[in-house]
């Protein structure tokens, strides 16, 4: 799978109901560790048992105000729709993968 690109319009859809665990990438364009964490980001959308999306905190301003995003990257986990993980910040694979 790839990962899909998160909007106001599509995130419940494509996050909170989505069937199975998904993981969120807050990130900006401009930001030096969110570059850092694309790649891995991308690596961990390979799996077909996850849903990887990332949400431009600059275009999607409400969603990362709802949650909570003060620091980018901000990557979350969702199962059944609920956030039950946050890591702030470059992040090791297996520490996210770990996480699931």
């Amino acid at each position: 799978m790839s990962v899909k690109k998160i909007n106001e319009e599509n995130f419940e859809s494509e996050i909170l109901n989505a069937g199975k665990t998904a993981i969120v990438d807050f990130y900006a364009d401009w930001c030096g560790p969110c570059k850092m964490m694309s790649p891995i980001i991308d690596e961990i959308a390979q799996d077909e048992n996850i849903v990887v999306g990332k949400i431009n905190v600059d275009e999607n301003q409400e969603l990362a105000i709802k949650y909570d995003v003060m620091s980018i990257p901000t990557i979350i986990i969702f199962k059944n729709g609920n956030q039950v993980k946050r890591f702030v910040g470059v992040q090791n694979k297996n520490d996210i993968l770990n996480s699931l």
